[in-house]
């Protein structure tokens, strides 16, 4: 009778140890299904906002225009461009010869002397 309770202790105590393993097991899935629910919200936001951007290219020539001219530098018919470059961003090179170009363009700037009046 003695090793009977004692064969019984033994399997409790054994199916225990698995009860508490698998109750741990389930935390961490738990956990994974979380982090992955997170990303799939994200990715279905992408998803979204790509499908967005392929209609609108699809129905209207706005967006076609406006990746035109972010991405390429394209400019309509009649527009002018005007690029802006600040002179401490450019390799030696191009600033001399930026100066060279203001040192040609300073005479243009000047007022015209006044034509002396006969009387």
């Amino acid at each position: 009778m003695r090793v009977v309770t004692v064969g019984l202790v033994i399997l409790l105590i054994v199916l225990q140890l698995q009860l508490w393993r698998q109750h741990a097991r389930v935390g961490e899935l738990q956990a994974h299904i979380e982090t992955q629910h997170e990303r799939n919200q994200e990715l279905k936001a992408r998803n979204d906002a790509l499908a967005a951007e392929v209609l609108d290219l699809k129905s209207g020539l706005d967006a076609v225009e406006e990746r035109a001219r972010s991405e390429l530098g394209l400019i309509r018919q009649g527009e002018e461009f005007y690029m802006v470059v600040d002179p401490n961003d450019l390799d030696p090179a191009d600033a001399a010869s930026l100066k060279a170009m203001e040192a040609a363009s300073e005479p243009l700037n000047e007022k015209p002397e006044k034509p002396p009046i006969d009387d």
